[in-house]
């Protein structure tokens, strides 16, 4: 360990810094129908065309526009996704492993990939639902060319799982969470019929503890992709088709790194089949009949490239030098596009016209260097940096794991607009998705293998888990988000031989890279605040903290026994908050993670990781782990909002902005010292349009870098704060008494004004108030696609558009079309005046009705019209003006709210803007509730909805026409409004 810390400067700038993503992926054209040209990306999850299509589960996820080109040679490699035409059967009866006639003979059920074998309720109350499945589908192999390879890529099977190809078993795979191969080059130019029996009961060497005592869920099901693809006789090689170490697919380190120049290495896997050897071994003498070429692309522009003769099977090492790089950053995740091309041709000229591709891998890298200094604190690029982060499960409700590679995209867009800049991918191998948008947002990722509480002693389970170690780097090798593996079973007492190994296999398959675990003995040392504040030494190696915030205001112990539930605390002093749980429990949570927030600081760590982003199910508890800043259905808590408020309001970071919200409902029953949190300069707060007070940030307004906030860790931690940054405190302001309208918050900048929010007081908080129902979905940070999961948010208002805070509500749902509602029906109810509804989308959209009746005949609807474009995927939203009115987000509001000029009057009945802008124009939306806001308020929620649809990317002062108008029949308290362009 020492040796290490005498070495880490130097090798810490040469660890692999390679991103998978697509630079700017929101803008990218993607096609969702069939096989795209050379180069293009393939997103529509059922492409299954009649020749390959481009995308593969063993290259980066779609999200990264990687691609496996299909040229249509004879040599040509390609893959084809295998999602639709599966079918699929539960197995009560216990069918044998091996396939039986009973099997054959059942009734099995279409199904799509990816897959849950078990839908489950929202909250997981009963016993988790475990058995083995099958799944089977009939595949018509292509014939090959001598020297030709065929792979199934299977991207996830939980958990162990066999694999029959007309009936001969040719696969035992043991671990859920990663990629593995099927070699089906034997059955070329046949139809077989391909079986998949996949078990996720509980397995001694699957690394995960007996799900009944589990603090998670770890679902069913072929829950990712399956491709088929086809390797030519000279091929690049994929990480599951070989089992060596430090082998397989293309490897990218950067060697050196500075503002001035970059060197890369780039190690690629060449399979030379025999049939090819003797034209391969000719190929020096002759000028290179099998060439490889590496291209280095900044936004289209070849910027490095260097090409090589390929003579063998084996590694080929090449060499890139490129000047002034962009670097990538939490901050500015800049990405180079790489291509890895391989060519046939009679010289060794890839330009000349006789150059015939056979293959293209095609990928996104990023270049960063990160080194600790003489203090341990992390260095970016030369930068000191801290870390604020947060753990992740990748839960989703009702299908778990078995999501779109875009849904996962949205949750690291959340946790970047949370104000993090890294995440813990507890305690488990996340999706291939999400590593690529945490390349692309600039988020640093813990990367971790399966492991919470629990070792086996059989010896065969040491041996599994250094190789999912290994296989967890081999596909991960490539991010630049990537900052240490975690190969260490968490809060598991490993032995030292245990450890040594498994910091060994990190070496061993990767010698730059970082180890990291819970333990001495790994180059990153990982402690959770509740056991600091039981023990603490100080650290000889970089430190993280790798979990706080919940634990410690749960229990009186260090967790160790969490399924015993014994020392718990009051329920309403923990941070395990449901958002329907009120404000004073919401305000509770954001109280407890300031506190723990202060106090890491005064800890040496570079990093912290609050648990947890989301809500999530346990296998050994029947309610949610409720600490997330987000439920369960991806919605923000009041402590999402005070992480959010420590990014600085100046930050280029992606999703970074200048913020402001109030965190009351504003009811009789709310604290009348009213919390905001905000990171502008100053924030102003007034109710009913007089100011309450006007305060400015300072030091009364961030916490000392130094300061102690719990008795224990003042006892014990008496260490400096190793970094510049401070923790930013909540804006308080004290009202005088209750007083029912509108409290707003507005913030600035050096004197401009940048965001605002606010928060009314509802007539009365009951469901006879229910006037209007607002349809959202969660596409602000990515449109849906074809073929997605997407929430849908019915908000419960008042006549005045006032969100109603009521839980427990029941709606009706009715779809139609190309779109499924995956909540079971007892799952249709209100928290906090929400509805969330998840919705898988098809290939053509659909359309969303949802309703509350108060009693037959008196009913609220409204309605929702999922549009899937042809090019883009993305989901277009019209809406029926006859039942809907519809007021945007807040988020929305606060910042564009800000742009229009204050005006101190309510709206009159009726009250035209178009008379004061002096224009008329075609309408061109349909009508919105704002009875009872300003004009300058209508105008800024209409300007907001513009914008959230896509018709401008900025909207300013005079751009937008609103007219608000009393429809015929109505009374005058029932405004709409009507955009004009």
């Amino acid at each position: 360990m020492m040796n290490f810390m005498s070495k880490h400067n130097q090798f810490l700038s040469r660890w692999p810094l390679v991103s998978l993503v697509a630079a700017f992926f929101i803008l990218q054209p993607w096609a969702g129908q069939a096989a795209e040209p050379v180069g293009a990306p393939a997103v529509g999850l059922d492409v299954e065309s009649a020749q390959a299509s481009p995308a593969c589960v063993q290259a980066p996820s779609r999200l990264s526009g990687a691609t496996f080109v299909d040229t249509a040679k004879q040599l040509t490699p390609g893959c084809q996704l295998l999602l639709r035409d599966w079918q699929f059967i539960e197995d009560p009866q216990g069918v044998d492993l091996l396939p039986s006639e009973a099997l054959r003979s059942a009734t099995w059920h279409s199904v799509q990939l990816p897959h849950s074998a078990y839908v489950e309720s929202k909250v997981i109350s009963g016993k988790p639902k475990q058995g083995q499945v099958f799944y089977k589908r009939q595949l018509e192999l292509p014939a090959l060319t001598a020297g030709e390879e065929l792979w199934l890529q299977v991207g996830g099977a939980m958990q162990v799982s066999d694999w029959f190809v007309d009936g001969q078993h040719i696969k035992h795979q043991l671990g859920g969470y990663l990629p593995f191969s099927l070699d089906l080059t034997p059955w070329a130019g046949k139809t077989v019929e391909l079986l998949a029996r996949v078990d996720n009961r509980d397995h001694a060497l699957s690394g995960l503890k007996p799900l009944n005592l589990l603090d998670f869920h770890f679902y069913s099901g072929l829950y990712r992709e399956v491709s088929l693809r086809r390797s030519g006789v000279v091929a690049l090689v994929q990480p599951t088709e070989l089992s060596q170490a430090r082998r397989g697919g293309v490897r990218v380190d950067v060697t050196t790194l500075s503002s001035a120049s970059a060197a890369l290495q780039i190690t690629s896997e060449v399979r030379v089949a025999s049939s090819a050897q003797g034209v391969a071994s000719s190929a020096r003498a002759q000028g290179g009949q099998y060439l490889l070429e590496q291209r280095l692309l900044d936004q289209g522009r070849v910027v490095a490239s260097s090409t090589s003769p390929v003579t063998a099977s084996g590694a080929l090492v090449q060499q890139l030098t490129l000047s002034n790089p962009k670097r990538w950053s939490p901050n500015s995740p800049a990405l180079y596009q790489l291509q890895t091309r391989l060519w046939q041709s009679a010289s060794a000229d890839v330009s000349a016209k006789n150059a015939t591709l056979l293959e293209q891998y095609q990928q996104q890298i990023g270049l960063r260097s990160l080194r600790f200094n003489a203090n341990k604190q992390l260095e970016i690029n030369g930068e000191v940096t801290f870390l604020r982060g947060v753990n992740r499960h990748q839960e989703f409700p009702y299908v778990g794991y078995a999501v779109s590679e875009f849904a996962d995209y949205r949750d690291a867009a959340r946790i970047k607009d949370a104000g993090f800049d890294y995440v813990r991918l507890s305690h488990y191998p996340q999706s291939r998705a999400f590593m690529d948008a945490a390349d692309q947002l600039g988020l640093l990722l813990l990367d971790a293998i399966p492991g919470w509480q629990y070792q086996s002693l059989d010896p065969q389970f040491a041996e599994m888990t250094a190789r999912t170690c290994r296989d967890l780097i081999q596909r991960d090798y490539n991010h630049p988000s990537v900052l240490a593996f975690e190969c260490s079973l968490n809060e598991t007492p490993m032995s030292e031989a245990l450890i040594r190994r498994l910091h060994q296999a990190v070496k061993d398959e990767a010698p730059q890279a970082l180890s990291a675990g819970w333990m001495p003995g790994f180059d990153l040392y990982l402690q959770a605040r509740q056991h600091r504040l039981q023990h603490y030494t100080p650290p000889t190696v970089p430190y993280v903290v790798s979990e706080y915030g919940d634990w410690e205001y749960y229990a009186q112990d260090a967790g160790f026994a969490q399924d015993q539930w014994q020392n718990l605390k009051a329920e309403e002093r923990t941070s395990r908050q449901l958002l329907g749980s009120g404000e004073k429990r919401l305000l509770q949570q954001a109280t407890n993670l300031l506190e723990a927030m202060q106090d890491n600081r005064t800890t040496p760590a570079f990093a912290d990781g609050y648990w947890v982003m989301f809500d999530y199910n346990r296998g050994y508890a029947p309610d949610l782990e409720a600490s997330g800043l987000m439920s369960i259905d991806r919605l923000p808590k009041f402590s999402f909002y005070q992480f959010q408020s420590q990014r600085d309001a100046n930050s280029t970071a992606p999703l970074a902005k200048p913020m402001v919200f109030i965190a009351s409902d504003w009811l009789p029953s709310s604290s009348l010292t009213v919390r905001v949190f905000s990171n502008a300069d100053q924030v102003e707060l007034r109710l009913n349009g007089r100011i309450v007070g006007s305060k400015n940030v300072g030091s009364k307004n961030v916490a000392s870098k130094n300061a102690g906030t719990t008795k224990a860790g003042a006892a014990q931690v008496r260490i400096p704060a190793q970094t510049a940054n401070g923790v930013r405190l909540p804006f308080e302001f004290t009202v005088p008494a209750f007083e029912a309208g509108t409290l707003m918050a507005q913030a600035f900048v050096a004197g401009k004004l940048v965001a605002t929010h606010q928060v009314s007081t509802p007539n009365t908080v009951s469901t006879a108030a229910i006037q209007h129902i607002t349809l959202r979905s969660d596409a602000d940070y990515l449109p849906a696609k074809a073929h997605d999961q997407v929430f849908m948010y019915a908000e419960l208002r008042d006549a005045q558009g006032v969100l109603l805070p009521l839980n427990d509500v029941a709606v009706q749902v009715k779809t139609s079309g190309d779109v499924q509602l995956l909540n079971p029906l007892a799952d249709l109810r209100s928290e906090k005046g929400v509805v969330a509804l998840l919705l898988a989308t098809g290939a053509r959209g659909g359309a969303l009705e949802v309703s509350y009746c108060q009693a037959p005949g008196r009913c609220v609807t409204a309605s929702y019209h999922i549009k899937v474009g042809a090019n883009t995927a993305a989901v277009q939203a019209t809406r029926d003006a006859s039942t809907q009115r519809d007021t945007p987000s807040s988020a929305a509001l606060q910042t564009l709210a800000a742009t229009v000029e204050s005006k101190k009057r309510a709206v009159p009945a009726p009250y035209d803007l178009r008379t004061e802008l002096g224009a008329s124009l075609p309408t061109f939306s349909p009508a919105f509730s704002l009875a009872g806001h300003t004009p300058t308020l209508a105008l800024a929620m209409l300007r907001s909805v513009q914008t959230s649809r896509g018709h401008a990317s900025s909207v300013q002062a005079g751009s937008v026409y609103v007219g608000i108008v009393a429809p015929a029949g109505s009374n005058l308290r029932d405004y709409q409004a009507r955009i004009f362009a």
